[in-house]
């Protein structure tokens, strides 16, 4: 059986985080999840532990000393699955934005399709975003046709972070020359395994805000991400040394 972990970056999740959890392991198919807690003052790390004692091998946390920013809780997670031995690993947000229940169509997008990296895509069947405000829902679908423009490639939600990689991207991709830290990451991400050769599927899904907790979103994640997409546009994609 292949392995698979959820990896779920949290700050001050409390909320959430019990729910989605249990939400995910409910799935069938042997969901892992792996929780990048960054120090939240509400106590989600020690909700995250209350279960992982519940159901043990199939929870696990990194506790990290601060806010270090998404990018860097990606690239923690993405370590750990990689020396665990994990062959399909996810990115989900906690808030139930993205739906569980889609996790194994992002899986059978890569296993069964033959993608490298799935994406669960807000923008690859129309726009499917509920609840969001029209001016967030206009600058995100903007930035998609932004980051198309500038790096010429065919990818709707550029932006997405509900993804599945197959473990081969991971492996490929030079994950500590990764610059991004916002939600730029996301587009660095997407970008560098398109330029090294990787198959890219989107898979439509409805994304839904939060109802519980509050957005990490600010003005500083897009300016990182406005600027860093002409800086990938002049950069030369190389895979990481064996």
């Amino acid at each position: 059986m292949n392995k698979k972990i959820v990896i779920i970056p949290t700050y001050n999740e409390i909320e959430n985080i019990g729910r989605i959890i249990k939400a995910v392991l409910a799935l069938e198919g042997g969901f892992n999840i792996l929780v990048i807690d960054d120090s939240s003052p509400d106590g989600t790390a020690a909700a995250v532990k209350e279960l992982m004692a519940v159901f043990p091998e199939r929870i696990f946390i990194i506790e990290r000393a601060g806010k270090l920013g998404l990018g860097t809780a990606y690239i923690a997670g993405f370590k750990w699955a990689l020396a665990n031995g994990y062959d399909y690993i996810f990115e989900m947000d906690a808030d139930f934005s993205h739906a569980p229940e889609d996790l194994p169509r992002l899986l059978s997008a890569c296993r069964e399709g033959g993608a490298d990296l799935a994406i669960g895509s807000r923008y690859c069947n129309g726009i499917s975003v509920v609840n969001w405000p029209i001016g967030r829902i206009l600058m995100s679908y903007c930035a998609s046709i932004y980051v198309r423009t500038v790096l010429g490639f065919k990818i709707y939600d550029s932006t997405a972070g509900f993804l599945c990689y197959s473990r081969k991207v991971l492996e490929t991709i030079n994950l500590d020359a990764v610059k991004m830290k916002g939600y730029g990451f996301q587009i660095e991400m997407k970008y560098s395994a398109s330029a090294l050769g990787f198959k890219i599927a989107e898979v439509p899904v409805i994304f839904v805000n939060r109802k519980e907790g509050t957005s990490k979103m600010s003005g500083s994640i897009f300016g990182e991400a406005f600027w860093g997409v002409i800086g990938l546009r002049l950069r030369k994609i190389r895979p990481a040394s064996k």
